[in-house]
């Protein structure tokens, strides 16, 4: 869990730079994205994972927290609301009973709820 202190160290360290200037949501999503690709790099080319003491895989996954906290205040969204609220819906599209062990039933309900998703734009 992140704490409320690693949450003010972030905005204090931002708030020194006078960075939130420059902490649009635009800006904040592709930074996301951005770190997420570097997190993802360093999977590339191994059979295996890296062991979990890697220092840049979590330096990376540390960025891709970071920004996301941040984007979360810059849009002042409550953390813990939008999780929970992301996890109740998905609970109710992959119900345990009915996905687990079963890729295939996950499947064809995260397919069908892709059309779904499509349709109603």
């Amino acid at each position: 869990m992140i704490s409320d202190s690693t949450i003010q160290a972030i905005r204090e360290f931002t708030d020194e730079r006078d960075w939130g200037q420059f902490h649009t949501p635009v800006n904040l999503a592709k930074s996301i994205c951005i770190e997420a690709a570097e997190l993802l790099e360093c999977y590339q080319w191994t059979p295996e994972a890296p062991a979990a003491e890697s220092e840049h895989a979590q330096e990376e996954l540390a960025d891709v927290l970071m920004y996301c906290i941040m984007m979360a205040d810059a849009l002042e969204i409550d953390m813990d609301d939008i999780i929970m609220h992301k996890l109740s819906k998905t609970k109710q599209k992959y119900p345990a009973t009915a996905v687990r062990d079963n890729f295939e039933e996950y499947e064809a309900r995260h397919l069908a709820a892709r059309r779904l998703h499509r349709n109603a734009e």
